[in-house]
């Protein structure tokens, strides 16, 4: 299983999204299984950017492996939570 590491900066809104999901689809591809997406750096994440983890988890998860969300800021784990992800992706302070 090999690992690889994403990082999201800034916005994670309806705005970037479609190419973060693309990037996180082709990051899938071949030997990688699992992606650690390193959220240190992101600032504020809608609805539409939730949808995009989601499907990145679900992509791993067919192939395997998953998806961790590493270092997110305080108010990012509240969205998070609120939105019931830390109970379907495993969130590393």
């Amino acid at each position: 299983m090999t690992i690889a590491t994403y990082k999201l900066t800034g916005r994670l809104d309806g705005a970037s999204s479609p190419i973060h999901e693309k990037a996180l689809k082709e990051l899938l591809v071949g030997d990688i299984s699992s992606v650690d997406i390193d959220l240190s750096e992101l600032d504020y994440v809608s609805s539409a950017g939730l949808r995009v983890l989601l499907v990145a988890a679900k992509a791993a998860k067919a192939k395997g492996g998953k998806v961790t969300l590493l270092s997110p800021k305080p108010s990012t784990v509240e969205v998070l939570k609120i939105s019931g992800f830390d109970k379907i992706i495993p969130i590393r302070a």
